[in-house]
């Protein structure tokens, strides 16, 4: 049986009233996380930005931009992950489309 491979994108928001090691600390963790079940492409750190609307009293947001391979079941789990860490202000994760 083959093993399906998806290409995936996640984009997160952390709390930027975090201090820089307790966000660092939030990226490695997604990134360890990301490692360890899919094959990781690239981890963009946008930085501090303004959100687009206020987000629990918050108007910045520190964004992060993941771009990975991996099964079909494994976003729902990364999904899962940013929704118990309290740090997570908003995340996403999209599969892309692949150009054949």
């Amino acid at each position: 049986m083959v093993e399906h491979i998806n290409e995936y994108e996640t984009i997160f928001v952390i709390d930027a009233a975090k201090t820089d090691e307790e966000i660092e600390a939030v990226v490695e963790k997604f990134k360890a996380l990301i490692e360890s079940k899919a094959a990781l492409d690239s981890v963009d750190v946008w930085g501090k930005r303004k959100l687009a609307y206020e987000i629990d009293d918050k108007t910045e947001g520190y964004y992060v931009l993941i771009n990975f391979k991996a099964k079909p079941e494994f976003p729902k789990e990364l999904e899962r992950n940013y929704g118990i860490d309290e740090n997570i202000l908003r995340s996403i994760v999209i599969k892309k489309e692949v150009k054949e």
